[in-house]
């Protein structure tokens, strides 16, 4: 049987893959989302874990609304880069600070 630590131990070693990537990469807008997003996967590993653990559902059922809306703001982050490929040919995050408007 696996512990409750080791499911801890594993998501922190996730969610601290994700803010090291955050820090060390910040000139490409689609590894800064998906740092965020594999940050969003620890967090939600956490919740299931918790909820196992505690033998509630409440939190199983969080992390089902968790990665909708995550997944539709991945859709939409990746609709506005396309868009702003498009028109830049960049996707650099030092060509998307230079946006007036």
């Amino acid at each position: 049987m696996v512990a409750l630590s080791d499911y801890l131990i594993i998501s922190a070693a996730l969610f601290s893959l994700g803010v090291i990537g955050l820090f060390l990469n910040r000139k490409n807008v689609i590894t800064i989302l998906m740092c965020i997003e594999l940050m969003l996967l620890a967090v939600n590993l956490n919740l299931v874990a918790f909820s196992h653990f505690l033998n509630d559902l409440a939190g199983q059922i969080f992390v089902f609304f968790v990665l909708t809306v995550a997944a539709s703001e991945v859709a939409v982050g990746l609709a506005i880069l396309v868009a702003f490929y498009r028109t830049r040919r960049s996707i650099e995050v030092e060509d998307i600070n230079t946006l007036q408007g």
